[in-house]
Formats: structure tokens, C-alpha cells, sequence
């Protein structure tokens, strides 16, 4: 039915509209059984998620290439879902708790998950409604969840198939502990912070008389962490370090517990830092776990003097001293914690080494500890320091799945876009650790492996199938859940029905393209690649784009603590989702992070508003919805080069979409609309409008609708409506396909008459000469081009122009105007029509400001120390004021040529 348009574009009046009726009606996966399939499945976001500006850009590209592919006349299928995300929902809900003073440990393991799925149905949903809002047109009837039934039990096989190979086993290991949630995290969710801290050198006794070649009894140790020396199992010196060669093997005595540690030679020890010596930590110490294997320590026998809080436990040979047992690693509500003991205790007994520093008299001054920044390392979730932490944890053989998916890229199975991604790639799939994949939760898929009384492991899918490996014996469930990121690196196939062997699988695996972050290149695309190869045997997807970081203006990036961040839903409400997406998608240039920029968004709300314009022009002059989806056959000049036009606009597209240029395609619809279709056709048919332009400019504007719809849906599905009855809703409309070529001699043609009035206008206001003001041209010697332009298309020349005339001959003399418009000059009498001195003082005058502006910042930045020194801020403005001021006088310079 055809719609009545508002004087006014509103975005918010038709957005709602629009979603519920393609979602209502199955229209973002319409029945097409013998289409050749396009699927992309969404990165699932975490069930407690709201919508952030990183997830408006990743989804805004995904849902631009979905309808595009859809207008392609493909059986598109975009996954979408959530992810159960383990620790942010425990989180969640157990802050929940705190708040009606409760707590999770006043449940059973059941009835807490009951809690979760009750915060799952009333509050789990907020994002996905916030994708609706932003126009993303997912197959919602097939919505998946990660702790789904079906996706269980794929998840279960998953880890099941992996232990029977070999690639899923138990180990004693250092993990990332985070002492706050009280579960491993992986390497991927640290977060490394500059602290200030301190640098502490202590004496290491050496043991039964042995000294050092130069007497000294002791040996020299330095670390940031002197809590741990309460469970230090060895000192490594360098094996080639003359300084110690003749101690290794031999032991010293640990002072507070008396322990005695051998002197290993170990080329982790550095003879060039500190004293060369390293306290080893096996148990609590990433290097030092590696330093203590290689030293024979078996990981079994590692001691481990923290417990799941961080608070000082007994070691298991029970050496650590009564005092600081119970105490936190560090000081915290105003309580020192065993770090200030231990430094308290080795001072009384004369093993503190004091820091000296020296005045600028000479006068020196004792310290307890070297002042140093310290990298460390904090959960990105918990927020609290890491410990390194000796724990039996559950791992995957990373490095046996990664070789088929490096080769994957390698052979161009997998393309990843951009190609610079690829070096990242290979770099961390070559040099991977085993993947830690259980977490000490309770919300997630539980860990599917039993023990018996005497501890060994019966893994199976279920509990009755454990028994019967057991032969009936009573089995002890473990507690674990596995890793959020090994349930989602089954996505690409588990949402499409596996393990079964449906039609949905058969035809959407492998998924044709992965949208995502580059900052989850390792926790989630590579692990699906792992794991789609390993599974299905064939690549997860044929293409992975990964895009960069929305940031702020300034280009800091956004987070909470500078109060720098975005909302999308707020620009939603300000711009209206067109404008949003639209701006994503122009920024997004091949992986280069966006600044983030209001005003640009403004301006794509006002090129919605300038089509919504030309919409209302169209039907006011009875200009409808066109009945051909190829070109109208046509005589006009105007008409041909506009056909011409769309011709060349759907190529850059199409071009623009199969390398995955998002701004290449939303620019080339652009110009094609604000330029080309708004400011120059619809002004040269303005008078003219025959029934023959009538249905090219219709036709147009259908193209217009159907090339913007994937950037910009809502606006333009409204605007399909209102120009007519339509067969079917422009989501599922075709891919423009004019059957026709440019028309060299019409674009030519056009292109002269645009170079024309463009010329004179910019001449105009260079000049200070009203726009509206109306001039007499004289061209001698016009080219061919100009005397058939003008011959047969004068009446629209003068009126854009604005000229009362053209005269093929010289200009009379006096004071005049010129502009060159291809071979043609053409020459503008200035009599009377401005004060020729007054304009040349005031252009030499603005132009004496612009060349001495200019001058001075040349100078500026052709000055080292402000070009190193300054702000890079300051450094960049300073060089965007001197290109603009260098123009600025170029272009006055040009209009005092143009008076003679």
C-alpha cells in the first residue's frame, strides 16, 4: 500500500514499525530452498550484555553484508544467539544476592543455577532487543543460547571425543588464579597494569660453610615479590656466571623457614641483571614452574603456600612459620599482609640488603626497597592482582589443533581480511600453550568426567555411561565447568544442528564469512577454527574480517574510568539507527580503528533527511515506483548519463563488497545520491518532466532505495512504499540489475555542463559575487562539446548557471571573471556587478593573513623540538592548520588571477 510521507523525517516513527513487521513476517530468512546459501553467524554476545558501541559497529557490518547477500536473491542465514558467559553471570547474579543480603553459598549447586535461568528469563534478553533496535535482521526464530539443550550435548561430545584422543587431559600446572572469583582465568583475560612498586635484594645464607670465590657467605637475591620466598624451592644462577660456578649443587638455607634449596644452573638466571642470582618459585611463578622442571622438581612436588583467597596456607613441609598462616599475600584494610612481615622478619635477622641512594651533597640515605614500576597482571573481570597458582586443572592440546588451522590460512582456505592480521595469526597458533578450559564455577557446561574413591577419571557423556566404565562403581562427579570459549568455539556448526546430521548443517557449514573484533582473534576465531576443522573437517568459514576499536574522538580509547564512552542506543534516540549504521559503515576502512564523531552521524541523519526530500519531490511530480527491474529505454542526454551513473554506482559496490570495503561501498552510494541524484539530476529535470523522465527518475530512485537499504533499512523500506504498490517489502526486493551500459557521450555531455555551473559557482563565491546574481558568458572559439551542450541544452544551463546569455565571441574589455571548463575558457564582464579595487584589497588582504599564518607554522614544524616535544595533539593541529591556511591561499591567489 502506498504511504503518505511526512513533511518532516522522523526516524523514530518508522524504525519500531519496520522491525516488527520483516520480523513478524519471517523476512529475515525468506523460504528459498534452492538458493545458493550465505551464512555468517553473530560473534554470540554475553547474555549479560547490553549494547556497547564496539557491538553496534561489529553488528552494523554483518547486518550490511546479510542484506546485501539477501538482496542478491540468497538464501541468507544470519546465526544469532548468546553466549551463557560463565563468570559475568555468576558475577552478576551473586551481586544480585549480596544486595538482599544473601549469598550464593547458602544453596545447593542445583538451586543456585535455578536462580541463574531465573535471571536469564527476566533480565538475560536486554541485548538482544537492543540488536532489534539497531535494525539487525537475524533469523531470530532459530535464536540459540550456549547452555541450550542441544548445544549441551554437543559440548559434551565435544570434550569427550577430545579425551579419547589423547587431546583433552588432566594436569598439575600454574594457572591464573583469580583470588576474588576463585577460578582460573586464561592468559587472554589478564590485563597487565603499570603499579608502582618496589625492588627488595635479600641474603640467601649458603649452607654448610660453603662461601662464595670472594668469601662471601650468602648468596644475593632481588625480587618484587617477597611473600613468596615462604615457599621457594631453589636459587638459579646462569651456568656460565664465574661468579657462582663453584656453588651449584650446593644448597643455602631460606631464612624464616630454614628450608634448604639447591643452587641450580639454569639460563633463565640473567648475569647481567641485578646479582644474577633468581629466587625460585615453582609454585607460584610462571618462569620459575618452567626453571623448577627442568630442575627435576616434579610439579606434584611444588610447593604451594597460598590458598583460593590468596591467604597464607601451610606448605606440605609444613616449614612456614605459625605467624603467617592466614595472613593475605598483600596489606589490604589497613592490615599488614605477609609481604610486610616476611620484609619485616628477614630485617631483624639481618638478610634485608638496604637500597642506597645518595643527595645531591653526597649524603646517603637508606631504603628498605628499590622503587620500581612493576608490570602486573589483573583479571579483567575480578580486578584483583593475579597469582600464578599450582592447581589440577583440565587441558586441551592446543598446539595438535592449531597446526591444521594455521595451514588453513596458509593454503587460503581461510582468508583472513586484512592480510597484516595474518603474521598476528600464525605468531600465536605457532607458539601456543595448552588451553586451560575448566573453571571453578557452577554456572556453565559441567565438566563430564567422574572419579572413583581412589581417584581415577571415567570421562562419558553421561552419568550412566561413567558408571558402566566403571563396572558400577561409586563415582564422584567433578565440580568444574569448562571455559565459556570452549562452548562458543563450537558455534559455526553446533548452532546448525551438530551432532546431527541435519539439511541446515549439509548446507550453512562451512559458513561463507566471520565478522569479529581483532580482539578476539584468540579467544574465539582461532578456537573455531581449531575446532571446525577438527570436527567437521572442513574450515568454520572462508573469510574472517576482523575490524578495528571504536574510540573516542581523540582517539583515547573509550572505557568507563575516563568517561569516555559512547552509547549507541543514546545516538539511536538522537539520529535514529540509519545514521548510526550508516556512519559505521562509511568510517570502517579495512581494520583502521574509527574516532568517534556526533557530528559526522548528524550528517548522515541529514542525507537520510535530503533523500526523504527527494522522495517527496519524486511524488509531488507524479514520479512513481518503477514496474522494471531493468533500465527504461530512453532517449534524453540527462536521462542516458543517469542511467549510466547507476550503472557505474552498482559496480563500485558490487566491487567494493567482494573485497569487504565497507566505507568504498557506503561512499560510492553516497555520492551517488547526494551528489549525483540530488543536486544534479533531479535540478537539470526540474523543468522538464516528461513521461519518459518520469520513469527513468523513478527507476532511479528504486535503485537508490535497493543499493542503500543494507547501510540505511528502515528510511529506505519506507520510501519503497511510498512510492508505490509494491509486490513484495524492499528486505527482500532484487539486487538492482540495469542491463545497460554508460553512454560515453551523455556522460561526457553531463559531466561538461556539471564542470561548468560547479566552475562558476565556486568562482562566485570566491569573488564575494551573490549566488543568485546573473552573469553574461563569452566563450571564443568554443569546442565541439561546449557549442552542443549549450545548443541544445541552454535552457537548463542558464538556469543553473544563472547567465542571461552566451555569446560565441571575445569579451568586450574591462574588468571580468574567468574560468576554464574542459578546452573551453569562458569570460564573465564584472562591470557593475562588484567594486573590482574593493575585492582585490580584500582578497590581498586575506591572502597576506593566509601566507603569514601559513609561513609561521611552516616554521613551527620544520622545528625539531616541537615536532618530538610537543603534545601529538598539538603536533596535529598544527599541521592541519597549515594545509588549510597553505589552501586558503592558493585559492585566493587563483580568484585574484580570475579579475585580471
Amino acid at each position: 500500500m502506498t504511504r503518505e510521507l511526512d513533511t518532516k523525517f522522523d526516524p523514530a516513527a518508522i524504525e519500531a514499525k519496520w522491525y516488527s513487521h520483516w520480523e513478524e513476517n519471517g523476512l529475515f530468512r525468506p523460504a528459498r530452498p534452492d538458493a545458493q546459501p550465505f551464512t555468517i553467524v553473530n560473534p554470540p554476545p554475553n547474555v549479560t550484555g547490553s549494547l556497547h558501541i564496539g557491538h553496534a559497529l561489529d553488528n552494523t557490518l554483518q547486518d550490511v553484508v546479510i542484506r546485501y547477500e539477501r538482496l542478491r536473491g540468497k538464501d541468507a542465514l544470519w546465526v544469532v544467539g548468546t553466549d551463557h558467559a560463565g563468570i559475568a553471570t555468576q558475577m552478576v547474579v551473586e551481586r544480585q544476592m549480596e544486595q538482599r543480603q544473601d549469598k550464593r553459598s547458602n544453596y545447593s549447586r542445583e538451586g543456585f543455577i535455578d536462580k541463574v535461568w531465573e535471571w536469564k528469563a527476566e533480565s538475560g534478553g536486554q541485548i538482544t532487543r537492543q540488536l532489534r533496535r539497531l535494525g539487525c535482521s537475524m533469523d531470530w526464530s532459530r535464536e540459540q543460547f550456549t547452555m541450550d539443550e542441544h548445544f549441551t550435548r554437543a559440548v559434551l561430545k565435544v570434550f569427550v571425543d577430545l579425551y579419547n584422543q589423547g587431546l583433552i587431559y588432566r594436569d598439575k600446572r600454574l594457572v591464573n588464579w583469580d583470588p576474588k572469583l576463585k577460578t582460573a582465568i586464561s592468559d587472554l583475560e589478564v590485563e597487565t597494569q603499570e603499579l608502582k612498586g618496589s625492588f627488595w635484594h635479600f641474603k640467601y645464607p649458603l649452607a654448610d660453610g660453603v662461601t662464595l670465590d670472594n668469601g662471601q657467605d650468602y648468596i644475593e637475591v632481588a625480587t618484587t615479590r617477597p611473600e613468596t620466598m615462604l615457599a621457594d624451592m631453589a636459587v638459579a644462577v646462569h651456568p656460565t656466571d664465574e661468579r657462582y660456578k663453584s656453588v651449584i649443587g650446593k644448597h643455602v638455607v631460606l631464612p624464616i623457614t630454614g628450608r634448604r634449596v639447591p643452587v641450580v644452573a639454569d639460563e633463565h638466571a640473567d648475569p647481567e641483571l641485578g646479582s644474577g642470582a633468581v629466587k625460585i618459585t615453582p609454585g607460584h611463578d610462571f618462569n620459575d614452574f618452567e626453571v623448577g622442571k627442568r630442575a627435576g622438581i616434579a610439579p606434584a612436588e611444588m610447593l604451594n603456600m597460598l590458598d583460593a583467597e590468596a591467604n597464607v596456607c601451610q606448605t606440605s613441609d609444613a616449614l612456614v612459620p605459625e605467624e603467617f598462616l592466614g595472613l593475605h599475600r598483600f596489606r589490604r584494610e589497613g592490615e599488614d599482609g605477609a609481604r610486610e612481615l616476611v620484609v619485616a622478619r628477614l630485617k631483624e635477622l639481618g638478610c634485608l640488603i638496604p637500597h642506597v641512594t645518595k643527595d645531591k651533597d653526597g649524603n646517603e640515605t637508606e631504603h628498605d626497597a628499590e622503587p620500581r614500576v612493576i608490570q602486573t597482571p589483573f583479571g579483567d573481570r575480578g580486578g584483583v592482582v593475579i597469582e600464578p597458582w599450582l592447581t589440577d586443572q583440565w587441558y586441551v592440546d592446543a598446539a595438535v589443533l592449531a597446526k591444521p588451522a594455521i595451514e588453513a590460512v596458509k593454503s587460503g582456505a581461510i582468508e583472513i581480511v586484512p592480510k597484516t592480521w595474518e603474521k598476528t595469526y600464525f605468531n600465536w597458533m605457532e607458539n601456543i600453550q595448552p588451553w586451560c578450559v575448566s573453571r571453578q564455577l557452577w554456572w556453565g557446561h559441567r565438566i563430564p568426567a567422574w572419579y572413583d574413591a581412589d581417584g581415577k577419571v571415567f570421562v562419558a557423556e553421561t552419568e550412566a555411561e561413567a558408571m558402566a566404565l566403571a563396572d558400577g562403581r561409586n563415582l564422584t562427579r567433578d565440580e568444574d565447568v569448562l571455559d565459556t570459549w570452549f562452548s562458543s568455539a563450537l558455534w559455526p556448526f553446533a548452532t546448525l544442528g551438530w551432532p546431527d546430521e541435519t539439511e541446515l548443517l549439509a548446507k550453512h557449514y562451512p559458513n561463507d564469512l566471520l565478522i569479529s573484533g581483532f580482539d578476539i582473534l584468540f579467544f574465539w576465531d582461532a578456537r573455531m577454527a581449531m575446532q571446525g576443522i577438527h570436527f567437521m573437517k572442513e574450515v568454520p568459514w572462508k573469510r574472517l574480517y576482523l575490524h578495528g576499536l571504536v574510540r573516542a574522538a581523540d582517539g583515547a580509547k573509550m572505557s568507563k574510568s575516563k568517561g569516555n564512552v559512547v552509547d549507541p542506543l543514546g545516538l539511536i534516540e538522537q539520529y535514529g539507527a540509519d545514521a548510526l549504521r550508516f556512519f559505521m559503515a562509511a568510517m570502517e576502512s579495512q581494520g583502521r580503528d574509527i574516532k568517534m564523531d556526533d557530528r559526522r552521524v548528524e550528517g548522515y541523519r541529514n542525507f537520510a533527511t535530503k533523500l526523504w526530500n527527494a522522495a517527496r519531490f519524486c511524488r509531488a511530480n507524479g514520479i512513481g515506483a518503477s514496474e522494471s527491474l531493468a533500465a527504461p529505454a530512453c532517449e534524453g542526454e540527462f536521462n542516458r548519463w543517469i542511467i549510466g551513473e547507476v550503472v557505474e554506482t552498482v559496480a563500485a559496490i558490487d566491487r567494493a563488497m567482494a573485497e569487504l570495503r565497507f566505507d568504498a561501498a557506503a561512499n560510492a552510494i553516497y555520492h551517488f545520491v547526494w551528489d549525483t541524484f540530488c543536486d544534479w539530476y533531479l535540478e537539470l529535470i526540474k523543468n522538464q518532466l516528461d513521461e519518459e523522465t518520469r520513469r527513468v527518475a523513478g527507476w532511479v530512485l528504486d535503485q537508490i532505495l535497493v543499493m542503500l537499504h543494507p547501510f540505511m533499512p528502515f528510511v529506505t523500506e519506507e520510501l519503497w512504499h511510498a512510492q508505490g504498490e509494491r509486490p513484495c517489502e524492499l528486505i527482500v526486493a532484487r539486487w538492482p540489475r540495469p542491463e545497460a551500459e554508460a553512454d560515453p557521450e551523455a556522460k561526457a555531455q553531463v559531466d561538461w555542463l556539471i564542470a561548468l555551473v560547479s566552475g562558476l559557482r565556486a568562482a562566485k563565491n570566491e569573488l564575494g559575487i551573490a549566488p543568485g546574481a546573473t552573469l553574461t558568458a563569452y566563450c571564443e572559439n568554443p569546442s565541439e562539446l561546449a557549442g552542443s551542450v549549450i545548443e541544445f541544452n541552454f535552457p537548463a544551463v542558464s538556469r543553473l548557471a544563472r547567465l542571461s546569455g552566451i555569446t560565441f565571441e571575445a569579451a568586450p574589455a574591462g574588468p571580468a571573471m574567468q574560468i576554464g571548463v574542459g578546452a573551453d575558457t569562458f569570460v564573465f564582464p564584472l562591470e557593475g556587478v562588484i567594486d573590482i579595487a574593493a575585492e582585490k584589497a580584500r582578497l590581498e588582504k586575506a591572502l597576506a593573513a593566509s601566507q603569514k599564518e601559513a609561513k609561521s607554522l611552516e616554521g613551527r614544524l620544520g622545528n625539531p623540538n616541537f615536532v618530538e616535544r610537543a603534545k601529538p595533539e598539538a603536533v596535529e593541529k598544527a599541521r592541519a592548520d597549515h594545509a588549510h591556511h597553505a589552501g586558503e591561499a592558493e585559492r585566493l591567489t587563483a580568484a585574484l588571477a580570475r579579475l585580471g
